[in-house]
């Protein structure tokens, strides 16, 4: 199957941000949604604004961090539309700190969300994906990924380590699936600064507000790599603003 109309496309961190907009723009192009967020009350949201414009979603509360939960999208998935094609793992946090500050409650969401986020969703897709012979993981990442700056250090590595993830499941994922990684630069999205440090906060909101790309950019970028005919495998792509060094 080519194209993104009438896949079913799975999608963590689905209630704001990246994760909102992509969901926006794979539901115009006619995929069928099952989204994931801890948040109830923005996930509805944004399936009801989706199914009131036509488009088809579904929401389930799902904290990636929890085995069941992430298996509980991906079986939603097959029970109400028969099929996953596309498991989309956009889930995230960026608390950043200085090292010095010793968060370590932060560093652990990090690491819990980031990779072992991940690694429950290969976990439940994956089964799914060899029965049907077919299927594409779609991860998200992040430039801090190719570039560590201060003081993203922690944030960085687990960011690291999904790249890293995602080259080891593409090298064993065989001739049927597709394994994408998108990283996106910085991103007009709440999460920038969110749970970070007053000082890096603040950095980091002013560098959003001067700086930023919308999040509609990373959203065509994952519907690209899914877009593609079978047997063509996006591998990598790397969407920064211009003025981002």
């Amino acid at each position: 199957m080519s194209g993104i109309k009438g896949k079913v496309i799975a999608l963590t961190g689905a209630s704001s941000g990246i994760g909102e907009a992509t969901a926006t723009y794979l539901a115009q192009q006619g995929a069928r949604l099952v989204l994931g967020a801890r948040r109830k009350d923005r996930l509805d949201t944004v399936v009801e604004r989706i199914t009131a414009q036509g488009g088809s979603a579904i929401g389930i509360v799902v904290d990636v961090t929890r085995r069941e939960d992430v298996k509980s999208l991906t079986d939603a998935a097959v029970d109400h539309f028969g099929r996953l094609d596309v498991l989309v793992s956009n889930a995230g946090t960026m608390a950043v700190s200085p090292f010095d500050e010793l968060r370590q409650d932060d560093w652990d969401a990090m690491v819990a969300t980031h990779i072992t986020g991940l690694l429950n969703g290969i976990g439940a897709a994956l089964p799914i994906f060899r029965q049907q012979r077919s299927g594409q993981f779609v991860n998200v990442a992040s430039t801090a990924a190719y570039v560590v700056k201060s003081p993203q250090g922690v944030y960085a590595a687990t960011k690291t380590a999904v790249k890293v993830l995602t080259e080891g499941l593409r090298l064993e994922s065989g001739p049927d699936l597709r394994v994408t990684l998108v990283s996106p630069g910085i991103t007009d999205t709440e999460g920038v600064g969110k749970g970070a440090s007053p000082e890096a906060a603040a950095t980091m909101m002013q560098l959003r507000d001067e700086i930023a790309m919308p999040p509609s950019a990373i959203a065509s970028a994952i519907g690209y790599a899914i877009e593609q005919p079978d047997g063509i495998d996006v591998s990598e792509i790397v969407v920064r603003p211009t003025v981002q060094a």
